[in-house]
């Protein structure tokens, strides 16, 4: 049982750097900030989840807290990568010249503003 574990360690390991260095390279190559964050935020977070899974398979860390820390990198990491896209669309960060259509434009138009806010989209 004991080198089953230690192949799943390894696999994960592996599985958990491969997803790291694709999220790194996409940071690297990709256009504008939207596709970046797509890049870090999905890619990076199922590297981080693998490699806490391996964690818990090598070292005496218990299932119960191994398995909570991968299930709120996998529930935390895409909701902030959203708020980050979000605030950067609303602080008026260019999509790319080849971005082929821009669904939330029309979406914010259509949202009423209140009479005493003062804020713009």
């Amino acid at each position: 049982m004991g080198a089953v574990v230690e192949a799943l360690a390894i696999l994960a390991i592996f599985a958990g750097t491969l997803f790291s260095i694709v999220g790194t390279l996409g940071l690297i190559r990709l256009p504008d900030v939207y596709t970046r964050l797509h890049a870090t935020g999905k890619v990076g977070v199922f590297g981080v989840a693998l490699l806490a899974i391996a964690a818990v398979l090598l070292t005496d860390l218990s299932w119960g807290r191994g398995l909570i820390m991968a299930l709120v990198m996998l529930v935390v990491g895409p909701a902030t990568s959203h708020a980050i896209g979000s605030a950067a669309y609303r602080f008026g960060i260019p999509l790319h010249e080849m971005s082929v259509r821009d669904d939330l434009a029309q979406a914010i138009k259509d949202v009423p503003i209140l009479p005493d806010s003062n804020r713009e989209f």
